[in-house]
């Protein structure tokens, strides 16, 4: 077996006290702590405190010496070490710590409650422990350059000249729109900003987009078409307070694993949890009704349950007629989702359905929370429609305790995936690019000629793989992201990669997307930069450096500024704040946000429009902002009923994806950190007892995976958290990985996004014997022949 944690061992959120999850786990080390704390003197109070988190890591995690870090800790006293209070650079939570360095190595971090206002004393385990990626052996230093297809070490200088004449020679002999630019999520808000800047400014193209496609675009598209703006509603309060929740296709734990504490502690107090998802996830275990939904149907059940609330009269008349349009058209288009439809399709037994129901519509508050379960499908805008519908009719938005809220999964998602205008449709503060006004006002401020400003829609992300497979895009620069990982087909984004005639790379190591670059340039990590992250509730907070970046690495707005300068544009730009300041001025929605109003009073959640204007802690309390003109919010019909594809003899199996505790996005930090490889080193397939037993796999046993796209080998986890007929494979890995199987087309028509989770597969054995190594006995009697799992 691989090192990762089998479904029947609880690593990720110990239960044995009567906290869990990472909030118990610090609380624990804190009891422990307590009594040699009493004693100890400020300067080690520090020491004393981590080596019980040491201690209770021991026994809660099968392996201590992912804490190991504690050790190196306590050689130091506090007043020898360096702190410094930054916002966490993996998921989008907005986790906020003390960073404790030492001559520029990060030795912990601990959570100060007074500067944390979202994660209070709480962090998981790789926003606490996992920084050795910083200092790793290969960090890239200093730019690269490829001679004859072998990297030699180069000069800012040198390489900052070969990225200006490879992106200017494909944009003078085909045009601006030859070339697409990735931003990175990873980022930070000012980082992204300039990259647009760059795209639109420098290069005259709106094709730049960010892996904000691959994860929520669908959810930005489907919030800003009926409510207004492409985030979450919902401030902490909802997370924290709501009377009842709906968690659709989130492994909350293990990816928001912040979130699923605060979660689990409210519905320990009396909260409703429903979760709905294909695969038993262990947020599942603390529901009051988990119900297995079949992958690529949410649209269905959704529907099914919008039609049992309208036909019982359950819905919320006053909210609907007061705040909401769109209700008759939603009211025919569900009468075909009967409770019996509902079952054949989406699998949702007609009692779950109704009580799960009853359940939303009674409550005095709801939040609905999801993560990439609901909107990587081919159809994902229309599944974001139909929660919104659901949520509008029960009246459960515009309400401090109740609201849509997507859980976004990089760190910067939100603010540089979204709300920085790194995207071919929209501006910064989702200002469309084909509104005359926006364009104005963006060239007026970036001196520009009106003329000059891109006027249409770029190409979004999968787009541009696609546009280069066709010879319409010929070169690409991307920021901190590492597509040959991350886009759907591994096999079709490599072969692009490949064909480019020029690729630049901008990252912390080389990546494997950074392996086909012309010129890689060596950008800082997240404990090496300056700015500020949005989290996924809206808060915008600061980022601060804790060490000094690692040999001729620079912040990426820097690099971006330096190469903007080479094509003859002088911004100006000394520091972070100053990127901020425009962004505020070009901004509404970030209109009163600086660093010094963020230095003195913290996170602000945006619509944050004035300097005297502390922030929005929940959205449309008095109006919605969909239309122009209108406050009401505009529901949409979501009839999309089938997935992307559908199983048949020759791929039985249905494959969904997603994402583990110990790793984090295409593992570019996190592999490299050798107490969480403990955890999850290689790829793996969940596969239900029942399909392993009618495949013949053994738990730990190498099989093959092949779709209808690619082919992939990797062990088998036998688990019952996977419906039978159905598997699951982790999307962080090369070898093994999820996105060797998955599709590059068909892609969601509004937001382009496309289907990760429903891919059809066959399993097969590595070492398989073939028809000629089989006895006559087996040849005949047909057991060469694997049966096929039900389409249920």
């Amino acid at each position: 077996m691989s090192g990762k944690p089998t479904s029947g061992s609880d690593t990720s959120d110990s239960s044995d006290t009567e906290k869990e999850g990472v909030a118990g786990f610090m609380s624990r080390a804190r009891e422990q702590a307590q009594q040699g704390m009493a004693s100890a003197t400020e300067s080690d109070a520090f020491a004393s405190v981590e080596h019980a988190v040491e201690g209770v890591a021991a026994n809660t995690m099968s392996e201590g010496r992912l804490f190991d870090v504690a050790d190196a800790l306590s050689d130091y006293r506090l007043n020898e070490v360096d702190v410094t209070d930054t916002t966490c650079g993996y998921c989008a939570v907005g986790c906020r710590f003390d960073v404790y360095s030492k001559d520029g190595e990060v030795l912990g971090t601990r959570p100060n409650p007074e500067k944390a206002p979202i994660n209070g004393i709480s962090t998981c385990v790789k926003g606490k422990f996992s920084y050795g990626f910083a200092n790793s052996d290969d960090r890239l230093t200093q730019p690269l350059v490829k001679d004859e297809g072998e990297f030699r070490e180069a000069s800012w200088d040198e390489a900052l000249s070969r990225v200006k004449e490879g992106l200017e020679g494909i944009q003078e002999e085909y045009g601006p729109d030859a070339l697409g630019l990735v931003a990175s999520s990873k980022a930070t808000n000012e980082d992204n900003y300039v990259m647009q800047r760059f795209a639109r400014e420098v290069l005259g193209t709106n094709n730049i987009d960010n892996c904000n496609r691959l994860c929520h675009a669908a959810t930005v598209e489907g919030l800003s078409d009926t409510l207004g703006f492409g985030a979450a509603s919902t401030g902490l309060a909802a997370l924290e307070d709501t009377d009842c929740y709906v968690l659709v296709g989130s492994n909350t734990t293990e990816a928001h694993p912040v979130f699923g504490t605060r979660i689990k502690q409210n519905v320990r107090d009396g909260a409703d949890l429903l979760v709905f998802d294909p695969r038993k996830t262990q947020i599942a275990e603390y529901a009051d009704q988990f119900t297995r939904i079949e992958p690529g149907y949410d649209t269905t059940w959704i529907n099914g349950m919008i039609r049992y609330i309208l036909a019982e009269d359950l819905h919320d008349e006053a909210f609907i007629e007061e705040r909401v349009d769109g209700l008759e058209k939603i009211r025919e288009s569900v009468q075909q989702f009967t409770p019996e439809f509902v079952e054949e399709k989406a699998g949702v037994p007609p009692e779950e359905l109704k009580s799960a129901a009853e359940t939303i519509a009674t409550a005095d508050s709801c939040m609905f929370g999801w993560t990439l379960g609901l909107v990587e499908h081919s159809h994902g805008t229309d599944n974001i429609y139909a929660i919104a519908n659901l949520a509008l009719i029960t009246g459960h938005v515009g309400h401090p305790k109740g609201g849509l809220s997507p859980f976004r999964g990089q760190n910067n998602v939100q603010g540089g995936g979204g709300d920085m205008g790194p995207l071919p449709n929209n501006f910064p503060g989702y200002q469309p690019v084909t509104d005359e006004e926006n364009r104005e006002k963006f060239a007026d401020r970036w001196q520009m000629d009106l003329d000059q400003m891109p006027a249409e829609e770029g190409y979004r992300l999968t787009e541009m793989f696609l546009a280069a497979d066709q010879g319409d895009l010929r070169g690409m620069f991307i920021q901190g992201e590492n597509p040959q990982i991350s886009e759907p087909n591994i096999g079709h984004a490599t072969e692009v990669l490949e064909e480019l005639e020029f690729l630049a790379v901008q990252d912390i190591f080389l990546t494997e997307t950074a392996e086909y670059a012309d010129v890689v340039l060596p950008a800082t990590s997240t404990v090496e930069s300056n700015g500020t992250y949005t989290s996924s509730s809206r808060h915008v907070q600061l980022v601060k450096r804790a060490i000094e970046p690692n040999g001729e690495a620079k912040e990426d707005w820097e690099i971006t500024q330096a190469l903007a300068k080479r094509f003859g544009y002088d911004w100006g730009f000394d520091s972070p704040s100053d990127i901020m300041d425009e962004i505020a001025d070009l901004t509404p929605i970030y209109g009163g946000i600086s660093h010094e109003r963020l230095e003195e009073e913290g996170g602000l959640q945006w619509p944050c429009r004035s300097e005297d204007d502390h922030g929005t802690p929940y959205l449309y309390a008095d109006e919605f902002r969909a239309v122009e003109g209108s406050e009401k919010a505009q529901m949409h019909v979501a009839d999309a009923i089938e997935p992307g594809e559908t199983p048949d003899e020759e791929f039985p199996l249905v494959m969904t994806s997603g994402r583990v505790l110990y790793q984090y996005h295409t593992g570019t930090m996190t592999l490299r950190e050798e107490g969480l490889d403990a955890y999850s080193a290689e790829s793996f397939v969940e596969i239900n007892p029942e399909t392993a037993a009618e495949y013949g796999v053994a738990d730990g046993e190498t099989v093959t995976l092949t779709s209808r796209h690619g082919t992939t080998e990797m062990r088998a986890d036998i688990t019952d958290r996977p419906s039978p007929g159905e598997v699951f494979v982790p999307m962080h890995y090369l070898e093994g990985g999820a996105n060797n199987l998955t599709k590059e087309e068909p892609l969601d028509g509004p937001s382009r996004a496309p289907e990760f989770k429903v891919t059809d597969v066959e399993v097969t054995l590595e070492n398989e014997p073939t028809d000629d190594e089989r006895s006559p006995t087996e040849t005949d009697s047909g057991s060469d022949e694997r049966p096929a799992a039900s389409d249920d």
